[in-house]
C-alpha cells in the first residue's frame, strides 16, 4: 500500500518511483506489539526515481536520487570497503542539486522550510 501510494505521488509529478526499500520493526503500543515504520521511506535517499518522459523498455534512464553518487563510486574504482573515498564538490553539489529537485517535484514545496 505504501509503494503504491508512492508510485501514484510520483506518476502525478511525471515521475517513476523505480524501486525503494522499507524498514519496519517491532514495538509495544498499548500492550501489543505492532509492525511500525522505522526509517524514511520514498526519499531519493531509499527510493530510485526516473523521469516518466526519459523512460525506454531494457535501458536505465537517469535517476532523479543516490544513483548518482553510487555510479560515481564505481566509476573511480571504489571496492565498497570502508573507507570510502571523499567526494569531490563537483559530486556533492550535483548529488544536493538531484535531491532539491525530487524533494520539489514530489512534495510541489519550491523551498525547503
Amino acid at each position: 500500500a505504501i509503494f503504491k501510494a508512492g508510485s501514484e505521488l510520483a506518476e502525478s509529478r511525471s515521475l517513476i518511483l523505480a524501486d525503494t526499500k522499507f524498514e519496519f520493526g517491532l514495538r509495544k503500543i498499548d500492550g501489543k506489539e505492532r509492525i511500525v515504520l522505522i526509517d524514511e521511506c520514498l526519499t531519493p535517499d531509499s527510493s530510485r526515481f526516473w523521469e516518466a518522459a526519459d523512460y525506454k523498455i531494457g535501458a536505465s534512464p537517469a535517476s532523479i536520487d543516490k544513483q548518482f553518487v553510487r555510479d560515481y563510486l564505481d566509476k573511480v574504482g571504489f571496492n565498497r570497503k570502508p573507507p570510502a573515498p571523499a567526494l569531490p564538490e563537483e559530486i556533492v553539489s550535483k548529488t544536493r542539486a538531484k535531491y532539491l529537485e525530487a524533494f520539489r517535484r514530489i512534495t510541489g514545496f519550491k523551498e525547503l522550510a
